[in-house]
């Protein structure tokens, strides 16, 4: 007997806590973990660290409500973290409406690709430029933290120049936040071998920072932020930054979510399948949304926390909201604790955190691949060590997109396909010149675009002297539409080849290039009777412009 309208609505709330057992553990693992990492996010991106945590907090628990994933949690990305350090307005006089507003935009422009359905656009970001940014962002984040471990506020044009200047003066470092840092970060990788697992690096930078206390004249959390001991209001975006800020939000989606895609590629739902990208858009999109309204930063899908909930044994996305839960508790709870944070210690963190963020491994493999992608890793990597970060990333896409473009030019090949008796073909080199009632079939293998249309003109059989009542067939199978300079190029040859008394033959055409081929003239220039339509048979047409090229040449 089918359920009552009153029971089906139970349906959902039984899956989402039939495993609350597994589930609970699990949140209260990433929510207690995620504190630490919060402050140090905000920190990385040179703001209140507690907008850090507030980010953590809004963006784990909101995204969990939008996301196709089930264990995608969305918090502040390392790299997201760095992409905002480099925005001016954030770092100004109004830094807090701009962090706000930017993190409002993001999520916007992550909810508008994820309803229009565009989950593919991460397509459009080579690996070569997401390995040379990735890796980047690991340099300067352990560059960034220098000032915090040391002490001493570097000063420079770059995060590298402001690196040289604290090493030039170890003179003046504060050698208490030195050892807090190298303890902190000792303690992290000792005991996350232990059962603690991901609790380790909380409980590193809890115990640094007791250590810290008898030491004094060691900068703590409360120093340059106030821990509020509540929840944080509605804050409300500022319309009048919406233009300034427009190509950073652009940049800061885009980081989030390339990296939010690898979490939908890699980790399938309870059910087996993998989640729609489109859908972990809006999910990132409505947690951007939120965190920027209660006072948090930019976020996006984070391997790392993804990662630790899947770890801790997380069965459903409730594993997401008492995550998020756990967090607030502690904001409510334990401010003053929170305020008592040694600032070296979440230095140490962070340098930990962007050391394991290098993937040597990803980048000798992008070197061996070829000299377009070691170009587009190797400019995306200087760039965004030397340039603000919301331009290296679309530089880099832009750098490596004209390179394919270059690659793929030069890549053009005709080939000569010779028909057998049996009705297949034989491939060779295309001849220098035409001759005397010559058939040439002609293959072209590339995309014949624009920048290509020179390399596959120089290859073209030349019509000389004794060229003479020849028949040239290019087969256009596979291809949908070509270039308003390609199909010059065509009609120049027809036209060379009907003055030495020889055709030209366009077989394999598809139906959207012929419908393309009437519309700028090509057929009347060449005659309807010599554009032969592709058919379901391979290389039917060819054969049939084959023996209509023999019959003309034999007629008197």
């Amino acid at each position: 007997m089918p359920d009552s309208p009153s029971d089906s609505p139970k349906r959902p709330r039984r899956r989402l806590f039939q495993h609350w057992r597994k589930d609970v553990p699990a949140g209260i693992t990433l929510g207690v973990e995620s504190v630490p990492d919060g402050l140090a996010g905000g920190l990385l991106a040179g703001v209140n660290p507690i907008y850090g945590l507030y980010g953590y907090m809004m963006g784990t628990f909101f995204g969990a409500l939008g996301t196709s994933s089930a264990f995608m949690a969305v918090q502040a990305t390392s790299a997201m973290a760095v992409v905002v350090g480099d925005i001016p307005q954030v770092q100004g006089d109004d830094g807090d409406t701009a962090l706000f507003t930017v993190a409002v935009l993001t999520g916007l422009i992550m909810l508008g690709l994820g309803l229009a359905g565009l989950g593919r656009v991460v397509r459009w970001v080579p690996n070569s430029v997401l390995v040379g940014f990735v890796n980047a962002v690991a340099v300067t984040i352990v560059l960034g933290q220098l000032d915090d471990i040391t002490g001493y506020d570097g000063t420079g044009a770059t995060r590298l120049h402001e690196a040289v200047d604290t090493l030039v003066h170890i003179g003046s470092w504060n050698w208490y936040a030195v050892i807090i840092g190298a303890i902190t970060i000792s303690l992290i990788v000792v005991l996350e071998r232990t059962r603690l697992g991901a609790l380790g690096m909380v409980a590193a930078v809890v115990l640094g920072s007791l250590i810290a206390v008898p030491l004094g004249g060691v900068p703590i959390l409360s120093d340059i932020a106030t821990v509020p001991a509540g929840l944080p209001g509605i804050t409300l975006p500022d319309l009048s930054l919406i233009a300034e800020l427009l190509v950073p939000a652009a940049s800061l989606a885009f980081v989030g979510l390339v990296q939010g895609a690898a979490i939908s590629a890699s980790t399938p739902n309870p059910d087996g399948t993998y989640p729609d990208p489109s859908g972990d858009f809006r999910g990132q999109g409505i947690a951007n949304i939120a965190s920027g309204m209660f006072s948090g930063m930019p976020v996006g899908g984070s391997m790392s926390a993804t990662a630790i909930v899947t770890r801790a044994g997380a069965r459903t996305r409730l594993a997401l909201f008492v995550a998020g839960l756990t967090m607030a508790v502690v904001v409510l709870a334990l401010s003053d604790a929170v305020g008592q944070v040694a600032m070296p210690a979440l230095a140490g963190l962070l340098i930990v955190v962007g050391i394991r963020s290098f993937k040597v491994s990803a980048a000798k493999s992008v070197l061996r691949t070829g000299g377009v992608q070691a170009t587009a890793m190797l400019v995306t990597f200087v760039l965004t060590i030397l340039i603000p970060l919301q331009y290296a990333v679309l530089v880099g896409v832009g750098t490596s997109l004209i390179l394919f473009v270059v690659k793929q030019s030069n890549k053009v090949t005709l080939r000569r396909w010779i028909p057998n008796p049996d009705g297949s073909f034989t491939e060779e080199d295309l001849p220098s010149e035409l001759g005397h009632e010559q058939i040439v079939v002609i293959r072209p293998y590339g995309s014949l675009f624009f920048a290509a249309t020179p390399i596959a003109e120089a290859q073209l059989p030349a019509v000389g002297a004794t060229t003479d009542r020849s028949a040239v067939l290019l087969n256009l199978r596979g291809k949908e539409e070509l270039g308003s300079t390609f199909i010059a190029l065509v009609d120049r040859y027809s036209e060379r080849l009907a003055t030495a008394d020889s055709r030209l033959y366009l077989v394999g055409v598809s139906a959207d290039l012929a419908a393309q081929l009437e519309r700028t003239g090509t057929t009347a220039k060449i005659g309807q009777d010599r554009i032969r339509i592709t058919t379901t048979t391979l290389r039917e047409s060819t054969l049939r412009a084959v023996h209509d090229a023999r019959a003309w040449q034999e007629e008197d």
